[in-house]
């Protein structure tokens, strides 16, 4: 994940004092561990500014609102107690080329300052910290004691210490090529790992950007570079130092291969402007990390309930398979009872001719028993295992059916493979909360909340006549489509006695599906089900009217009635 460079921190701050200083702070919300939003009003309008310290995507940016999930965090209660009503005044680089900003709070544009809330944008050292008008920290998002670091331990009640200031030269305009090239060239490398190491402000994204833009490679050796080569890098290097100087209306954001460049170099996509660059950049790059993290979570409970769930089905089968003998029992105790007269006393087994088929019949004894107590055991094995197959059989038909529904769910998580959009991440997080209300999964106390509150939706198709084709992604939206949008002239399709998604064909009043789009539909229905693989697919379809869901069954489960059956081939899709 690219992280925010000095750069981009001073672009995004530079965007930030021309559009909202000064603002009135409305409200505080925070919306993860790592970031709060700070409702700003200006003369022009409302908006969200998210300052986050995350140590992979630390950041601020004019963001979308928040959602409406009540806030728990005591950070954003702090805050929102010392500077509510107050206004943004000034924001401040706290020094040159340093990734710390300071926003001032008063009581009117043109007072002194109440409280200072400096946020350090440093990767994983990032923080954000209150302080007073005198700098005694009042709180801070992530207190760092002395253990934890002897150098600049940060704690309510302390005075607030600026990062320790860096070593490395500053780069300046006025520095003639000569020196810069001397600088850089010293010990030879890596064209791109000696520029970075060279001087302070520079990030690997920046540096690979500047070489790249010069037609250089940053992996070749800096003692290969022509003379034009270092005219053509010291060039860039000056494009970039004369932006800084500039500030207003000279950043050029932009979408690039590997991430986002604020400087106009290698754009593949222009951006509106750099808070909207970085609101999609990072909550895009989140959103995949959260959505493998949960993902890989979900695979790994489905597998391992299924896991224990198909074994237990197996050991009632085996039992059911024992239980298949009762009837031999009987059978032979009758037969031991109809020739007690053969019997001898000491007899480990005994062989008697079948009542039926006069086939010999081996029945083995208790020698410690007569023939009598003999039988009456055969009859209690009997009685044992008939008893065993009346309540194993209801058992197994709910392991069944348990494992059934969890196959349904393992077949919406399969569909959502790749992480394309929220609406993706906002799939799993529906899982999810349908197998905590299941009680397969535990609810965690912290859950962060989705930058889109709103839930997903199916996914949409058109048939060759036309037709909407709505496919569920998840049990949620299987019942959503089933039970509450089907109409009565759509037609339902679903995988015959195969987990899968449930697919909604709408219709409207007097129109008649063709055969191709029955086809097209059942296609569609074998694709997204757990038969994905398979050639040819069995898939039922049936009118909405014809479908109910038992009393007390689990999310997406229906049982149907009066279906056609269609031969759905899922390779076509």
């Amino acid at each position: 994940m690219q992280p925010v460079d000095f750069t981009t921190l001073t672009a995004a701050c530079e965007e930030l004092k021309a559009g909202w200083l000064p603002s009135r702070l409305e409200q505080v919300y925070q919306r993860d561990r790592f970031t709060i939003s700070l409702a700003l009003r200006t003369m022009k309008g409302r908006g969200w500014l998210d300052i986050s310290w995350h140590p992979q995507a630390a950041r601020l940016c004019i963001a979308a609102p928040p959602p409406k999930t009540p806030d728990t965090f005591t950070f954003s209660q702090q805050l929102r107690h010392q500077l509510g009503g107050l206004a943004l005044i000034a924001v401040r680089e706290i020094a040159p080329w340093e990734r710390v900003l300071d926003f001032q709070f008063g009581k009117r544009p043109g007072d002194p300052a109440l409280w200072h809330l400096y946020v350090e944008i440093m990767s994983k050292y990032s923080n954000v910290i209150l302080t007073d008008a005198d700098n005694m920290i009042i709180t801070a998002a992530h207190q760092v004691n002395e253990q934890q670091s002897s150098v600049r331990p940060i704690l309510t009640g302390q005075r607030y210490e600026v990062p320790p200031i860096l070593s490395d030269p500053i780069p300046s305009l006025s520095e003639s090529q000569q020196r810069w090239q001397e600088r850089v060239s010293l010990i030879p490398g890596k064209l791109g790992r000696c520029l970075l190491k060279s001087y302070r402000g520079l990030s690997s994204a920046l540096v690979q950007s500047m070489i790249e833009a010069a037609g250089l490679n940053p992996n070749q050796s800096s003692d290969t570079l022509t003379e034009s080569d270092w005219q053509s890098l010291f060039q860039k290097w000056q494009e970039w130092l004369l932006v800084l100087e500039k500030r207003s209306d000279s950043f050029i954001p932009g979408w690039t291969e590997q991430g986002y460049t604020v400087l106009g170099w290698g754009v593949v996509e222009s951006a509106e402007d750099v808070h909207s660059l970085l609101d999609r950049y990072y909550t895009d790059q989140l959103n995949q990390q959260e959505f493998k993290q949960l993902r890989h979570q979900l695979s790994q409970k489905l597998n391992s309930i299924l896991g224990k769930l198909r074994q237990k089905a197996q050991g009632f089968e085996q039992r059911l398979q024992q239980s298949d003998t009762a009837d031999q029992h009987r059978q032979q105790a009758d037969l031991l009872m109809a020739h007690l007269h053969e019997w001898q006393p000491g007899m480990k087994s005994i062989i008697l001719a079948d009542f039926e088929t006069g086939e010999p019949v081996k029945i083995p004894l208790d020698p410690e028993k007569n023939a009598v107590q003999n039988a009456q055991s055969l009859y209690k094995v009997h009685q044992k295992l008939k008893r065993a197959r009346n309540a194993v059989e209801p058992l197994l038909a709910e392991v069944n059916a348990e494992i059934y529904y969890l196959e349904q769910v393992e077949a919406a998580l399969a569909q959502t493979e790749f992480y394309s959009s929220t609406e993706d991440l906002q799939t799993l997080t529906e899982i999810r909360e349908e197998l905590i209300q299941q009680k397969y999964l535990e609810d965690p106390e912290y859950r962060s909340a989705t930058r889109d509150e709103s839930e997903s939706h199916p996914y949409r198709f058109e048939t060759p006549s036309g037709f909407e084709l709505l496919v569920g992604r998840n049990n949620r939206q299987n019942d959503y489509l089933t039970f509450r949008l089907a109409g009565d002239y759509d037609l339902w399709f679903h995988t015959q006695e195969i987990a899968g998604s449930h697919v909604l064909m709408r219709l409207a009043p007097g129109t008649v599906a063709e055969e191709a789009d029955l086809q097209y539909a059942a296609d569609l229905a074998a694709y997204y089900s757990r038969s994905r693989q398979s050639d040819r697919v069995p898939v039922v379809y049936t009118e909405p009217k014809h479908i109910y869901k038992p009393k007390g069954a689990k999310p997406g489960v229906a049982i149907y009635k009066q279906e056609r059956i269609i031969w759905g081939r899922p390779q076509l899709k």
